[in-house]
């Protein structure tokens, strides 16, 4: 008996209007275009400006996009898998609340949060449900709604991030595509270097943590630079070396758009050609859990047949890894 892998079948993705761009930031912080762009490569972000509107808005638009496109009955859905930072409320889970709303009436599901890794440990966990044979059809949704815990007069992180959100279809597959290796770490280590101190049950919400800021993000630049330049090269690099890939043999780096910077060590280490590294980050900034799928329906029709792919991503925790996954169709 052939083995059960399970590929990615369809993709969808939503961005809101706003374009957020280092022109009007320039307005906002002590900054300028060229700055952000030399440093990130950064051009511009997108940001859900409606008060009454959270993340689970923007997982249902690409949700909906995906159904949209593949005319999938969203009542087959066995289950959905919310990736996510930013969810609505602290305890209702978000990934329930959507999928309600976009009629997947025989799903259950739950919210996963491992910062910007939290799709690709969704896509592992995907995986394992629909190689256990217990699942046919799992959707795997990463958005998040950034601008909700971004401080807009702190430079060092309203520059970085914006919002956004993509699905991916994930469906058993007898042909030996879909996911083939994952390397995934986390280290608590780094838990002080990219963080909210305040709202959850260590440091309870008061007047005083909503007065110093508490409720924000809070970014170590420098060292969350320098643990994700070293772990998203190494995890990409050993993946590789793992399944006797060379360079050559990849199709497609789809790695985690936190920094251009960053993008390039990964590739360089990993002996990649630029042709071959997909990049949106000067369109959408770092959407957090989103930038996976972003890349995957920014690209989609670029994507064969049993291509290649690698997956990379990092995150706060701290939280990395690596996927490897042959395509399963052409678009």
């Amino acid at each position: 008996m052939s083995k059960t892998t399970a590929a990615i079948t369809a993709v969808g993705a939503y961005v809101p209007e706003f374009v957020l761009s280092n022109k009007i930031l320039e307005t906002m912080v002590d900054t300028n275009d060229e700055w952000i762009t030399s440093r990130t490569g950064i051009k511009e972000r997108r940001i859900l400006k409606d008060a009454d509107k959270g993340t689970s808005y923007l997982a249902i638009k690409a949700a909906q996009n995906l159904i949209d496109k593949s005319g999938i009955d969203p009542a087959e859905i066995d289950l959905l898998i919310m990736a996510t930072a930013t969810p609505d409320l602290p305890v209702a889970a978000t990934g329930v609340y959507v999928a309600s709303q976009i009629g997947a009436v025989n799903a259950f599901a739950y919210d996963l949060q491992a910062a910007c890794s939290s799709f690709l440990y969704g896509m592992s966990t995907a995986a394992a449900y629909i190689e256990s044979g217990r699942y046919k059809k799992v959707l795997v949704i990463g958005a998040d709604k950034m601008s909700s815990i971004i401080d807009y007069t702190d430079r060092t992180t309203c520059i970085i991030f914006g919002d956004g959100a993509g699905a991916a279809l994930f469906e058993p597959n007898e042909e030996g595509l879909g996911l083939q290796d994952e390397i995934l770490r986390s280290d608590g280590a780094g838990r002080e270097f990219l963080k909210i101190s305040a709202g959850g049950s260590l440091v309870p919400a008061t007047a005083q943590t909503v007065a110093d800021k508490q409720h924000y993000v809070f970014q170590d630049g420098k060292t969350v630079f320098k643990f994700a330049v070293t772990n998203m090269a190494d995890v990409s690099a050993k993946i590789m070396e793992r399944n006797n890939l060379s360079n050559e043999d990849v199709n497609w780096l789809v790695p985690h758009q936190a920094n251009r910077r960053i993008i390039d060590a990964t590739s360089s280490r990993m002996g990649i050609d630029d042709s071959k590294v997909l990049m949106n980050i000067h369109r959408y900034g770092n959407t957090t859990s989103a930038t996976l799928p972003l890349l995957l329906s920014d690209f989609e029709k670029q994507f064969k047949k049993g291509d290649n792919l690698i997956f990379a991503s990092f995150g706060g925790g701290f939280t990395w890894g690596s996927i490897y996954l042959k395509w399963a169709y052409n678009s």
